[in-house]
């Protein structure tokens, strides 16, 4: 695999026919050498250090914890200030047992009515959290997420990201590109990546419309996959997909689309 084009296994979605604790391992066999997932929070997170090391990956990326059910995140959810504040401590103590380097901060669902409010109290609550993660050396993520799969999520567009990240300016919170988010919302994936790639602090992938292995479905892996690597991204690309079978059964796109140099 290039050395300058890694992935990462969502562990949350991949291997999902194994018992949590020993994805990590299955996922290091079959050729990724890293590994994140969403809400980790019921698991020992020595136990999950250990299995890492064990097995020679890391763990890269955590979603802070998404709420009540329906809420699908905190950090725009005016009078729960208290809850996103807390949400962050729990991610933030999970990374330093773990030694991960990102959290996802899940906005939350935000009814019309509600949206100047939103807005008002996801800034100043990013605000805080940038400060907090900063001291512990993470990188926070902001993700776009359809609104065909999340109807009245707070950012839905690369386009709302990146407004928003330019009035936080904090460098220390980034962007979370998912292709599979950006081509139902947007598309123009190319030229979107190469407009908002400051911008941009990790990557996902599926493919659309099935959110299965990225070798189907209307996006071409390939070419975006060569894009990524011919700017040298020093990060991480990660297969958040849900498998059409079994995990190892779908993973012939690992040879297939991986470039091959950068």
């Amino acid at each position: 695999m290039n050395a300058r084009f890694r992935y990462s296994a969502n562990i949350s979605m991949l291997f999902a026919e194994l018992p949590f604790l020993d994805r990590i391992e299955a996922a290091a066999k079959a050729g990724f050498p890293a590994v994140e997932c969403h809400f980790p929070y019921d698991l020992d997170a020595g136990e999950i250090r250990a299995r890492l090391d064990a097995n020679g990956l890391v763990m890269n990326g955590v979603n802070t914890f998404a709420g009540t059910a329906g809420t699908f995140g905190l950090a725009a959810q005016p009078g729960r200030e208290g809850e996103f504040a807390a949400a962050i401590d729990q991610a933030l103590t999970f990374c330093a047992k773990v030694g991960v380097g990102s959290i996802h901060c899940m906005s939350g669902t935000v009814q019309p009515e509600n949206r100047v409010r939103a807005r008002q109290t996801f800034l100043a609550n990013m605000a805080r959290a940038s400060d907090a993660a900063r001291s512990a050396g993470v990188t926070l993520l902001i993700e776009p997420i359809n609104r065909y799969d999340r109807p009245g999520y707070f950012v839905s567009t690369s386009d709302d990201v990146v407004e928003l990240l330019k009035e936080l300016d904090r460098d220390n919170v980034r962007m979370m590109f998912d292709f599979y988010h950006v081509q139902i919302s947007e598309g123009d994936l190319l030229r979107r990546m190469d407009a908002y790639w400051p911008y941009i602090g990790h990557f996902q992938f599926a493919s659309v419309p099935a959110r299965a292995e990225p070798d189907t479905g209307e996006i071409a892996y390939g070419a975006i996959f060569a894009a990524i690597a011919e700017r040298g991204w020093p990060g991480w690309v990660a297969a958040e997909y849900r498998p059409r079978a079994g995990t190892r059964e779908g993973l012939g796109w690992m040879r297939t689309l991986t470039p091959a140099s950068a």
